[in-house]
């Protein structure tokens, strides 16, 4: 291998061979992209690019000769029909791929074969079927700035999203971009390579140039530098993003004149963000012209925040510990029967609604398959068998759909008739938008039926994809194909009589074309007429002028037979292309539908009761349970627990909770629930509690535990600080805050100040609903000071040796957290137990509440009974705390 060229950078390029020229010609095109050039039935890398894929694709690095002058030069290659499955690791890792294709078969060459590049895939532009996450959206982002303004531009092209919004800060953008979690992000910056990948996804690149090399995000200049470490970012043009420039490629591309229609005009940063995309796809896309929908304008605040830390802690799409989809809420919920389904519920749980109609809207169609349990049934069987419509639809309008794509597509359209059966007599909105299909799409589903066979092959170019009868010339060509196969089993027959050899056979390669087999042992019995064209060990193969001729014949009349499928199969699919607009509305309704049924199948197996949605600042939830942890346990060891917050004008049910009882005993998990309660009544959703009563809320908040950002140097408690500052910043008074063990990060007077001086500022000054969880029982004193706090506490039954974690929410405070006994059911020696009691003892004995202190007010006073508050007494003037 040390002889291998594996540098083009200082090696003369007139030396090389014709061929190698032009490669080093396309790749001077493409430097960040690694080039696949295709050879044959290979797609073939040099130089860098192949030591690139063979460590990456654990490939043997071979060679090729490069030229006298030159020697052998490093080469790798992966079969032409494996280049999704190659391609899909590539991206994967970070890497853009540059497929550089044969435009014309080496017979027809004249000289060079002639090869272009006729897309570039990176990591947000992939369509593959085999390269994308069925349940999961592929978005390329673009970001546009001026000052503390931000536009964000979002597409799946294997969807045909285009979403696009204005910022007003960089958090909210950081906000959406964790939310949508893009693959790729493009953002304008002015350097000599502006198509580099950089971001921790794909810090290794290729590097071929003298002068190009890898960087890491950190890199970036103002103010993208402060934009998260986890995305693969693309540097562009900043003339892609020029306002001007982005408003017309927007017109051209989707034939428009004005940007009103899209309710965009006036937002600059959307449009340049949205220029910059659509400039992004010419360069990679080349020829083919992706399908998008139209671009649809939102706003953040027309749907609940839900912050990155929140869908972390209530576990949305993945859960804490190990990042799984297991015991997600996604899991708990995802009985959908299609991957637009899937994405669809995906995307309605990161992005919940506000609009109290909209809620109601969805509520009534799941109110209706619950109530109908064969409508429920029936409606889901027959969504079992739709394709992913919105995906075949990009592939079939990018020109890259097979066969058995447009199979798909035609028969999800023939399913399209027994759903509408099926919805027929349904009265909700979401239900009805399916009792009618255009009849064009089921025109289209017959005749695709009608011209593809059942089961067509991959690929597009070998024949046997339309049935007979669809064209006469085809059936023509076919029985003079059958006619040739006759010949030649005639011609056999023929052979072995002329020549009294029994064995002989004739045969067919793609270097010789047809010939005539025979054994070593009888070669002498050849006839004079026969032609010597190959020996091999066992066998002599011949031709004659007879079998030549008709060879010719067969070849070119098998040529002309695939040319014709493939015309016609092109054909159909650009008929297909017509109808990409009805189609994606379908599947639009369809997905919809998909998530309600399950959303209605959970409620219904689950016990889930309606919700209702008020306008007012209510939170009321009646024997409320965990959706994840129930599904967890066996049926009925969930214990429920209810929750009222936030009524006006009603002193018993208050804005904030101080919450107290032992370790393990629910506090988490109680206030996980009433965050994911509010967060399925505000999806749509029917919610797992006896009855719930729930008012609109703008932001959820929650901060459960904490860790080490090690990265950045901040301690546990440091998180734990910076989580609660952007809380309590953020928060207003129709937010729902859950807040758990804040200031225990620190020392307890340190910690124990924190706590209270933050629930304070949550009940006074922001008066938000907020559940706040603490071992700090010294807080119960605030529900005699603020009359809109109460106290609530998680109950055990003590044994003699042991406690029962009953895991009921009652009213009042716990004195006591119960530690040492969880340190003993974790397993701690005895010894250490026995110590800890005697410790807690003198602590107990030596620690006394005497100093008073609320609003400057230094008198002290006896402490009122903590567990259990009299509101009935005026609040108190003074706040007692450990001497």
């Amino acid at each position: 291998m040390a002889d291998l060229v594996v540098s083009s950078t200082q090696i003369n390029r007139a030396a090389l061979t014709p061929m190698m020229q032009h490669y080093i010609e396309m790749k001077e095109q493409y430097p960040h992209a690694v080039m696949l050039y295709r050879l044959g039935d290979f797609f073939e890398a040099f130089f860098e690019d192949a030591e690139l894929i063979a460590r990456e694709l654990e490939l043997v690095l071979t060679g090729r000769d490069g030229g006298k002058a030159i020697g052998r030069i490093a080469m790798a290659g992966i079969p032409h029909h494996a280049l999704d499955r190659y391609a899909n690791q590539l991206v994967e890792k970070g890497y853009a791929i540059a497929v550089c294709d044969q435009m014309e078969s080496a017979a027809e060459a004249q000289g060079l074969v002639r090869r272009e590049v006729t897309r570039v895939i990176t990591p947000g532009t992939v369509i593959e079927e085999g390269m994308l996450a069925a349940k999961q959206n592929n978005f390329l982002a673009a970001i546009a700035n001026s000052g503390d303004n931000w536009g964000l531009a979002c597409t799946d092209i294997s969807t045909g999203e285009f979403i696009v919004t204005q910022l007003t800060s960089a958090e909210h953008l950081i906000q959406e971009l964790l939310r949508l979690q893009p693959a790729e992000i493009l953002i304008p910056i002015d350097i000599p390579n502006p198509q580099m990948f950089r971001g921790s996804k794909a810090e290794k690149s290729s590097t071929l140039w003298e002068g190009i090399a890898s960087q890491k995000k950190s890199s970036l200049p103002a103010p993208y530098d402060r934009l998260p470490d986890s995305f693969c970012y693309t540097p562009r043009s900043q003339s892609a993003f020029a306002l001007a420039e982005a408003k017309q490629r927007i017109f051209d591309t989707f034939r428009v004149k004005s940007l009103e229609g899209f309710g965009c005009a006036a937002l600059p940063l959307a449009i340049r963000a949205a220029g910059g995309i659509l400039e992004y796809l010419e360069s990679t896309q080349k020829s083919v012209k992706m399908p998008l929908q139209g671009i649809s304008t939102y706003a953040i605040a027309d749907y609940l925040i839900l912050d990155s830390q929140t869908r972390r802690n209530l576990e949305i799409t993945q859960t804490v510990r190990d990042g799984t989809f297991y015991s997600s809420l996604l899991w708990a919920l995802d009985k959908t029967s299609t991957g637009m389904g899937s994405r669809a519920l995906r995307r309605w749980l990161l992005q919940p609604l506000k609009d109290i109609t909209a809620i109601n809207e969805r509520l009534d169609t799941i109110s209706e398959l619950a109530k109908k349990h064969s409508l429920r049934k029936e409606l889901r069987r027959c969504l079992s068998q739709i394709y992913d419509i919105e995906r075949l639809c990009s592939r079939i309008g990018a020109g890259t759909a097979n066969g058995r794509d447009l199979i798909a597509v035609a028969m999800s359209l023939e399913r399209m008739r027994d759903v509408s059966d099926v919805v027929v007599e349904s009265r909700s909105s979401h239900l009805q938008a399916l009792q009618s299909v255009p009849s064009e799409l089921l025109q289209l589903g017959s005749q695709l039926q009608n011209t593809l066979i059942e089961e067509p092959p991959i690929y597009i170019t070998e024949g046997n994809l339309i049935r007979n009868g669809v064209n006469a010339q085809l059936d023509q060509m076919r029985q003079q194909s059958r006619d040739d196969v006759e010949w030649l089993a005639s011609f056999e027959k023929q052979e072995k009589e002329r020549t009294g050899i029994n064995t002989l056979k004739v045969g067919f390669n793609k270097a010789f074309g047809y010939y005539i087999s025979i054994s070593r042992g009888k070669s002498e019995q050849a006839p004079a007429d026969y032609i010597r064209k190959q020996t091999l060990t066992n066998e002599e193969r011949y031709i004659t002028p007879e079998l030549k001729e008709r060879e010719t014949r067969i070849l070119n009349a098998d040529q002309e037979l695939k040319q014709l499928e493939y015309d016609l199969f092109v054909e159909l699919r650009s008929l297909a292309a017509k109808q990409i607009e009805p189609m994606r509305i379908l599947a639009n309704a369809l997905a919809a539908a998909d998530v309600l049924c399950s959303l209605a199948e959970v409620a219904v197996t689950y016990n889930y009761s309606r919700p209702e949605i008020k306008g007012d600042r209510t939170l009321s939830i009646t024997n409320g349970r965990h959706p994840v942890v129930e599904q967890s346990l066996p049926a009925g060891f969930f214990v429920p627990n209810s929750v009222h917050l936030g009524y006006e004008d009603d002193r018993q049910n208050p804005d904030l909770i101080v919450l107290t009882g032992p370790n393990m005993s629910g506090k988490s998990i109680y206030l996980r629930q009433v965050g994911l309660i509010q967060l399925m009544a505000q999806v749509g959703s029917f919610v797992p509690a006896e009855a719930a009563t729930l008012g609109i809320c703008d932001r959820i908040f929650t901060r459960v535990g904490a860790v080490d950002d090690l990265a950045t140097g901040q301690s546990t408690f440091m998180v734990e600080m910076n989580e609660t500052a952007n809380i309590l910043n953020h928060a207003k008074v129709n937010s729902l805050v859950l807040l758990d063990e804040i200031g225990r990060g620190t020392s307890t007077f340190d910690g124990m100040a924190i706590a209270w001086s933050v629930a304070e500022y949550l009940a006074q000054q922001i008066k938000a609903r907020a559940i706040f969880a603490t071992h700090y029982h010294e807080l119960n004193e605030l529900a005699s000071l603020l009359p809109n706090v109460a106290n609530f506490q998680v109950t055990v039954k003590e044994m003699e040796d042991e406690i029962i974690f009953l895991h009921q929410v009652q009213s009042g405070g716990a004195d006591r957290s119960y530690g040492i006994e969880v340190g003993r059911l974790a397993g701690l020696p005895t010894t250490v137990i026995n110590r800890a009691k005697q410790v807690l003892e003198h602590i107990a004995r030596n620690s006394h509440i005497a100093t008073g202190l609320r609003s400057g007010n230094d008198s002290t006073t006896k402490p009122k009974d903590q567990r259990s508050p009299d509101k009935s007494k005026p609040p108190k003037t003074q706040m007692n705390i450990f001497e």
